[in-house]
Protein backbone atom coordinates (compact mmCIF):
# COMPACT_ATOMS: atom_id res chain seq x y z
CA UNK A 1 0.00 0.00 0.00
CA UNK A 2 2.23 2.69 -1.39
CA UNK A 3 5.00 1.56 0.86
CA UNK A 4 3.15 2.32 4.00
CA UNK A 5 3.78 -0.34 6.71
CA UNK A 6 0.92 -1.18 8.91
CA UNK A 7 1.84 -2.13 12.46
CA UNK A 8 0.36 -2.38 15.92
CA UNK A 9 -0.72 0.87 17.45
CA UNK A 10 -0.06 0.68 21.16
CA UNK A 11 -0.71 3.08 23.93
CA UNK A 12 1.79 2.71 26.67
CA UNK A 13 2.35 -0.97 27.48
CA UNK A 14 -1.14 -2.12 26.55
CA UNK A 15 -2.07 -2.87 23.03
CA UNK A 16 -5.58 -3.22 21.62
CA UNK A 17 -6.78 -6.81 21.94
CA UNK A 18 -4.59 -7.54 24.93
CA UNK A 19 -5.93 -8.38 28.42
CA UNK A 20 -3.69 -7.57 31.29
CA UNK A 21 -4.42 -9.35 34.64
CA UNK A 22 -3.63 -7.82 37.98
CA UNK A 23 -1.83 -10.75 39.64
CA UNK A 24 -2.04 -9.25 43.12
CA UNK A 25 -5.83 -8.87 42.93
CA UNK A 26 -6.26 -12.37 41.49
CA UNK A 27 -4.22 -13.90 44.28
CA UNK A 28 -6.31 -11.99 46.83
CA UNK A 29 -9.55 -13.40 45.45
CA UNK A 30 -8.16 -16.91 45.33
CA UNK A 31 -6.90 -16.76 48.92
CA UNK A 32 -10.27 -15.66 50.52
CA UNK A 33 -11.67 -18.73 52.39
CA UNK A 34 -14.28 -17.20 54.86
CA UNK A 35 -17.71 -15.58 54.82
CA UNK A 36 -18.52 -11.94 54.76
CA UNK A 37 -20.48 -10.36 57.62
CA UNK A 38 -23.50 -9.98 55.33
CA UNK A 39 -23.44 -13.69 54.50
CA UNK A 40 -23.23 -14.63 58.18
CA UNK A 41 -26.15 -12.34 59.02
CA UNK A 42 -28.27 -13.98 56.34
CA UNK A 43 -27.49 -17.43 57.73
CA UNK A 44 -28.30 -16.32 61.30
CA UNK A 45 -31.58 -14.79 60.12
CA UNK A 46 -32.57 -18.02 58.38
CA UNK A 47 -31.78 -20.08 61.50
CA UNK A 48 -33.78 -17.66 63.67
CA UNK A 49 -36.81 -18.03 61.40
CA UNK A 50 -36.57 -21.81 61.50
CA UNK A 51 -36.31 -21.79 65.30
CA UNK A 52 -39.27 -19.42 65.59
CA UNK A 53 -41.33 -21.88 63.55
CA UNK A 54 -40.04 -25.03 65.25
CA UNK A 55 -40.32 -24.05 68.94
CA UNK A 56 -44.11 -23.49 69.01
CA UNK A 57 -44.63 -26.75 67.14
CA UNK A 58 -42.39 -28.58 69.57
CA UNK A 59 -44.11 -27.02 72.60
CA UNK A 60 -47.52 -27.92 71.19
CA UNK A 61 -46.47 -31.53 70.75
CA UNK A 62 -44.96 -31.59 74.23
CA UNK A 63 -48.20 -30.23 75.76
CA UNK A 64 -50.21 -32.78 73.78
CA UNK A 65 -48.04 -35.51 75.27
CA UNK A 66 -48.64 -34.14 78.80
CA UNK A 67 -52.39 -34.03 78.24
CA UNK A 68 -52.37 -37.60 76.93
CA UNK A 69 -50.50 -38.65 80.06
CA UNK A 70 -53.06 -36.90 82.26
CA UNK A 71 -55.97 -38.57 80.46
CA UNK A 72 -54.34 -41.97 80.80
CA UNK A 73 -53.79 -41.43 84.53
CA UNK A 74 -57.36 -40.22 85.11
CA UNK A 75 -58.77 -43.20 83.21
CA UNK A 76 -56.58 -45.52 85.27
CA UNK A 77 -57.83 -43.86 88.47
CA UNK A 78 -61.42 -44.30 87.25
CA UNK A 79 -60.82 -48.01 86.72
CA UNK A 80 -59.31 -48.41 90.19
CA UNK A 81 -62.12 -46.47 91.87
CA UNK A 82 -64.81 -48.53 90.17
CA UNK A 83 -63.00 -51.76 91.00
CA UNK A 84 -62.73 -50.74 94.64
CA UNK A 85 -66.43 -49.86 94.79
CA UNK A 86 -67.49 -53.12 93.21
CA UNK A 87 -65.34 -55.18 95.56
CA UNK A 88 -66.13 -53.29 98.78
CA UNK A 89 -69.54 -51.85 98.06
CA UNK A 90 -68.34 -48.55 99.58
CA UNK A 91 -67.49 -45.10 98.28
CA UNK A 92 -63.99 -44.55 96.97
CA UNK A 93 -61.90 -41.77 95.46
CA UNK A 94 -58.48 -41.08 94.01
CA UNK A 95 -56.68 -37.84 93.26
CA UNK A 96 -54.59 -37.50 90.11
CA UNK A 97 -52.01 -34.73 89.93
CA UNK A 98 -51.91 -33.20 86.44
CA UNK A 99 -48.66 -32.54 84.59
CA UNK A 100 -50.08 -30.34 81.82
CA UNK A 101 -48.83 -26.76 81.82
CA UNK A 102 -51.80 -25.02 80.18
CA UNK A 103 -55.40 -24.70 81.28
CA UNK A 104 -58.05 -26.65 79.40
CA UNK A 105 -57.42 -29.11 76.59
CA UNK A 106 -55.20 -27.98 73.74
CA UNK A 107 -55.35 -31.24 71.80
CA UNK A 108 -58.93 -32.42 72.17
CA UNK A 109 -62.31 -30.89 71.33
CA UNK A 110 -64.10 -33.25 73.68
CA UNK A 111 -62.93 -35.77 76.26
CA UNK A 112 -64.76 -38.93 77.23
CA UNK A 113 -63.92 -40.83 80.42
CA UNK A 114 -66.10 -43.55 81.88
CA UNK A 115 -68.90 -42.74 79.47
CA UNK A 116 -68.92 -39.04 80.51
CA UNK A 117 -68.18 -36.60 77.68
CA UNK A 118 -67.16 -33.00 78.34
CA UNK A 119 -65.84 -30.05 76.36
CA UNK A 120 -63.84 -27.21 77.86
CA UNK A 121 -66.24 -24.46 78.80
CA UNK A 122 -69.24 -26.75 79.16
CA UNK A 123 -71.28 -26.09 82.32
CA UNK A 124 -70.74 -28.35 85.31
CA UNK A 125 -72.86 -31.44 85.64
CA UNK A 126 -73.36 -33.81 88.54
CA UNK A 127 -70.67 -36.07 87.05
CA UNK A 128 -68.13 -33.48 85.82
CA UNK A 129 -66.95 -30.45 87.78
CA UNK A 130 -64.78 -27.76 86.22
CA UNK A 131 -62.05 -27.92 83.59
CA UNK A 132 -58.43 -29.06 83.89
CA UNK A 133 -56.01 -26.41 85.09
CA UNK A 134 -52.25 -26.23 84.70
CA UNK A 135 -50.55 -28.28 87.44
CA UNK A 136 -53.96 -28.90 88.97
CA UNK A 137 -55.56 -32.16 90.02
CA UNK A 138 -58.50 -34.34 89.13
CA UNK A 139 -60.35 -36.12 91.89
CA UNK A 140 -62.13 -39.25 90.68
CA UNK A 141 -64.77 -40.37 93.17
CA UNK A 142 -67.74 -42.68 93.33
CA UNK A 143 -70.59 -42.72 95.83
CA UNK A 144 -73.91 -44.58 95.56
CA UNK A 145 -75.89 -41.35 95.85
CA UNK A 146 -73.90 -39.39 93.22
CA UNK A 147 -72.34 -42.00 90.96
CA UNK A 148 -69.01 -41.26 89.34
CA UNK A 149 -67.68 -37.70 89.61
CA UNK A 150 -64.67 -36.14 87.89
CA UNK A 151 -63.68 -33.01 89.80
CA UNK A 152 -60.97 -30.89 88.15
CA UNK A 153 -59.35 -27.99 89.93
CA UNK A 154 -56.08 -26.38 90.99
CA UNK A 155 -54.95 -25.58 94.51
CA UNK A 156 -55.86 -22.17 95.86
CA UNK A 157 -52.72 -22.03 98.00
CA UNK A 158 -49.01 -22.26 97.31
CA UNK A 159 -48.48 -26.00 97.18
CA UNK A 160 -44.67 -25.53 97.26
CA UNK A 161 -44.66 -23.29 100.32
CA UNK A 162 -42.13 -23.62 103.11
CA UNK A 163 -44.11 -22.55 106.18
CA UNK A 164 -40.97 -21.64 108.08
CA UNK A 165 -40.30 -18.78 105.65
CA UNK A 166 -43.01 -16.77 107.41
CA UNK A 167 -41.60 -17.54 110.85
CA UNK A 168 -38.06 -16.61 109.85
CA UNK A 169 -39.09 -13.41 108.06
CA UNK A 170 -41.28 -12.27 110.94
CA UNK A 171 -38.43 -11.85 113.41
CA UNK A 172 -40.56 -13.50 116.09
CA UNK A 173 -37.63 -15.65 117.20
CA UNK A 174 -35.37 -12.67 117.89
CA UNK A 175 -34.55 -12.72 121.60
CA UNK A 176 -35.70 -16.32 122.01
CA UNK A 177 -32.35 -17.90 121.11
CA UNK A 178 -32.03 -19.35 124.62
CA UNK A 179 -35.67 -20.39 124.93
CA UNK A 180 -36.08 -24.12 125.34
CA UNK A 181 -39.65 -24.35 124.12
CA UNK A 182 -41.77 -21.67 122.40
CA UNK A 183 -45.34 -21.73 121.10
CA UNK A 184 -46.93 -19.35 118.61
CA UNK A 185 -50.55 -20.46 118.26
CA UNK A 186 -52.78 -18.70 115.72
CA UNK A 187 -55.71 -18.72 118.18
CA UNK A 188 -53.84 -16.92 120.96
CA UNK A 189 -55.66 -13.58 121.29
CA UNK A 190 -52.99 -11.54 123.11
CA UNK A 191 -49.74 -12.78 121.58
CA UNK A 192 -47.12 -10.10 120.94
CA UNK A 193 -45.45 -12.37 118.37
CA UNK A 194 -48.48 -13.48 116.35
CA UNK A 195 -49.07 -10.13 114.56
CA UNK A 196 -45.51 -10.26 113.21
CA UNK A 197 -46.03 -13.79 111.89
CA UNK A 198 -49.43 -12.96 110.40
CA UNK A 199 -47.89 -10.03 108.54
CA UNK A 200 -45.18 -12.29 107.09
CA UNK A 201 -47.61 -14.98 105.89
CA UNK A 202 -48.28 -14.78 102.14
CA UNK A 203 -51.83 -14.14 100.96
CA UNK A 204 -51.91 -17.50 99.14
CA UNK A 205 -50.64 -19.49 102.11
CA UNK A 206 -52.45 -22.52 103.50
CA UNK A 207 -51.95 -20.89 106.90
CA UNK A 208 -54.70 -18.44 105.95
CA UNK A 209 -57.12 -21.31 106.57
CA UNK A 210 -57.85 -23.26 109.73
CA UNK A 211 -55.51 -23.22 112.72
CA UNK A 212 -51.72 -23.33 112.91
CA UNK A 213 -48.98 -23.20 115.53
CA UNK A 214 -45.20 -22.89 115.42
CA UNK A 215 -43.75 -24.96 118.24
CA UNK A 216 -40.37 -26.09 119.45
CA UNK A 217 -36.94 -24.94 120.52
CA UNK A 218 -35.53 -21.44 120.21
CA UNK A 219 -32.04 -22.87 120.67
CA UNK A 220 -32.04 -25.70 118.14
CA UNK A 221 -33.48 -25.05 114.68
CA UNK A 222 -33.92 -28.75 113.87
CA UNK A 223 -36.34 -29.06 116.80
CA UNK A 224 -38.93 -26.62 115.47
CA UNK A 225 -42.27 -27.71 114.02
CA UNK A 226 -45.30 -26.30 112.27
CA UNK A 227 -48.70 -27.82 113.09
CA UNK A 228 -51.65 -27.09 110.78
CA UNK A 229 -55.28 -28.25 110.68
CA UNK A 230 -58.24 -27.11 108.60
CA UNK A 231 -60.32 -27.21 111.79
CA UNK A 232 -61.18 -24.11 113.81
CA UNK A 233 -60.08 -25.47 117.20
CA UNK A 234 -62.06 -22.86 119.11
CA UNK A 235 -65.22 -24.34 117.60
CA UNK A 236 -64.43 -27.99 118.32
CA UNK A 237 -63.40 -27.20 121.89
CA UNK A 238 -61.00 -28.80 124.35
CA UNK A 239 -60.10 -32.48 124.22
CA UNK A 240 -61.04 -33.06 120.56
CA UNK A 241 -58.92 -35.32 118.40
CA UNK A 242 -58.05 -33.56 115.15
CA UNK A 243 -55.95 -34.43 112.08
CA UNK A 244 -52.83 -32.30 111.59
CA UNK A 245 -50.13 -31.74 109.02
CA UNK A 246 -46.72 -31.23 110.61
CA UNK A 247 -43.74 -29.71 108.81
CA UNK A 248 -40.22 -30.02 110.14
CA UNK A 249 -37.39 -27.57 109.45
CA UNK A 250 -35.84 -30.38 107.41
CA UNK A 251 -38.56 -29.96 104.78
CA UNK A 252 -40.49 -33.14 105.61
CA UNK A 253 -44.22 -33.35 106.16
CA UNK A 254 -46.17 -35.69 108.41
CA UNK A 255 -49.85 -36.52 108.56
CA UNK A 256 -50.64 -37.12 112.21
CA UNK A 257 -53.23 -36.26 114.85
CA UNK A 258 -53.33 -34.27 118.04
CA UNK A 259 -55.71 -33.44 120.89
CA UNK A 260 -56.84 -29.86 121.43
CA UNK A 261 -56.02 -28.33 124.80
CA UNK A 262 -57.06 -25.41 126.99
CA UNK A 263 -54.70 -22.49 127.43
CA UNK A 264 -54.67 -20.04 130.31
CA UNK A 265 -55.25 -17.22 127.86
CA UNK A 266 -58.79 -18.43 127.35
CA UNK A 267 -58.31 -20.06 123.98
CA UNK A 268 -58.07 -23.60 122.62
CA UNK A 269 -54.65 -24.71 121.35
CA UNK A 270 -53.96 -27.09 118.48
CA UNK A 271 -52.04 -29.46 120.79
CA UNK A 272 -51.21 -29.90 124.45
CA UNK A 273 -47.92 -28.76 125.98
CA UNK A 274 -45.10 -31.18 125.29
CA UNK A 275 -41.33 -31.32 124.90
CA UNK A 276 -41.49 -34.55 122.90
CA UNK A 277 -42.74 -33.63 119.44
CA UNK A 278 -41.30 -36.82 118.00
CA UNK A 279 -44.32 -38.66 119.35
CA UNK A 280 -46.44 -36.92 116.71
CA UNK A 281 -43.97 -37.78 113.97
CA UNK A 282 -43.53 -41.42 114.93
CA UNK A 283 -47.28 -41.99 115.03
CA UNK A 284 -47.83 -40.23 111.69
CA UNK A 285 -47.04 -40.87 108.03
CA UNK A 286 -44.13 -39.03 106.39
CA UNK A 287 -44.36 -37.31 103.01
CA UNK A 288 -41.76 -35.54 100.89
CA UNK A 289 -43.99 -32.68 99.77
CA UNK A 290 -46.82 -30.51 101.02
CA UNK A 291 -48.96 -31.61 98.09
CA UNK A 292 -48.68 -35.28 99.03
CA UNK A 293 -49.35 -34.53 102.69
CA UNK A 294 -52.34 -32.32 101.90
CA UNK A 295 -53.91 -34.88 99.55
CA UNK A 296 -53.53 -37.52 102.26
CA UNK A 297 -54.93 -35.11 104.87
CA UNK A 298 -57.99 -34.42 102.75
CA UNK A 299 -58.64 -38.11 102.29
CA UNK A 300 -58.20 -38.76 106.00
CA UNK A 301 -60.68 -36.04 106.91
CA UNK A 302 -63.29 -37.48 104.59
CA UNK A 303 -62.77 -41.05 105.71
CA UNK A 304 -61.98 -40.74 109.42
CA UNK A 305 -63.23 -37.28 110.43
CA UNK A 306 -66.38 -36.68 108.34
CA UNK A 307 -67.61 -34.11 110.87
CA UNK A 308 -64.68 -31.90 109.84
CA UNK A 309 -65.29 -32.14 106.06
CA UNK A 310 -66.98 -28.76 106.10
CA UNK A 311 -63.68 -27.20 107.16
CA UNK A 312 -62.25 -27.99 103.72
CA UNK A 313 -64.91 -26.29 101.64
CA UNK A 314 -63.22 -22.87 101.47
CA UNK A 315 -59.90 -24.32 100.30
CA UNK A 316 -59.98 -24.57 96.51
CA UNK A 317 -59.08 -28.06 95.43
CA UNK A 318 -60.94 -29.72 98.29
CA UNK A 319 -64.60 -29.64 97.32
Amino acid sequence: MNGVRLGHMCSGNVCPGEVRFDNARLNSVRSRDGFTLAELLVVVAIIAVLIAIAIPLFNAQLEKSRESTDLANVRAAYAEVMTSCIESGKSASQTVRLVQEQDGWQSFDAVTIGGITHKVGDPDTKHWKGDPEAKGVCEVSYAPETGIVFDWRAYSFNINEDFFDALNKSGALVGLENNGNFEFDSKCPNSEYLPKIEQAIASNSLLKHGTYAFLGSGKIESKRYLFWTSVDVNKVGVGAEIPVIIQTTGGKYYLSKSTTAQRSGGYVAIADHTYNYNQFLSSGTKYDSLQEAFDAYKQTVRNDYPDFSESLKDIKGTK
